[in-house]
């Protein structure tokens, strides 16, 4: 029986999503894969109110350290190009790899790479969002803040700003109760 609706391949898999893969995940860097080294971060994006703006999360690996920001859509080119403005405002040397997930949006990640040569992609097998759980969890975070649902237009740029700063100066156990801000610039910011 035919089924009306998009074309299959061979092996079920429909062409919706595909991207370029360029890394899997298991070619990681060992610093990566062991939290041993700050620089490898975790990209995914939150949406709001579809078809609005949405947010881009980068996450390091090692600090928790969170970067990213609004863009006007959930389009590859508005996330390239926040993904780009975020990271070269990073000192280069802490800026390693992205492990994104596999949607449509981080389609133009050779760009990025382009742009910032140093910066290699490295992509979890499908569906698996547990492959990029520092990532995850930070979203869940964020969610606290924009709520399932929020229109991301209503949130002002100051506003990120402020919520990033507030997720980076939280003291985390898994880093000794240094802030993530802390760890990932190598200071102490005497909250106390």
């Amino acid at each position: 029986m035919r089924h009306k609706g998009k074309t299959r391949k061979a092996g079920g898999k429909g062409k919706q999503g595909r991207i370029p893969i360029t890394h899997r995940i298991e070619e990681r860097p060992q610093g990566a894969q062991d939290r041993s080294e700050i620089g490898h971060f975790e990209g995914d994006t939150v949406i709001g109110k579809q078809g609005s703006e949405c947010l881009l999360t980068l996450v390091d690996r090692k600090t928790r350290y969170t970067a990213g920001g609004k863009t006007a859509s959930k389009e590859a080119e508005a996330i390239k190009e926040r993904m780009i403005e975020a990271l070269s405002h990073l000192p280069q040397d802490k800026v390693k790899s992205v492990t994104p997930d596999r949607g449509r949006e981080f389609a133009r990640h050779e760009e990025v790479t382009k742009a910032l040569p140093q910066v290699e992609f490295y992509f979890p097998a499908p569906h698996s969002p547990w492959e990029r759980g520092t990532n995850e969890n930070t979203n869940g975070l964020i969610r606290e803040f924009l709520p399932k649902g929020y229109d991301m237009a209503n949130a002002t740029d100051e506003q990120i700003e402020h919520m990033f700063f507030l997720l980076n100066t939280r003291p985390r156990k898994c880093l000794n109760w240094l802030t993530p801000l802390e760890a990932f610039f190598n200071y102490v910011l005497h909250l106390t």
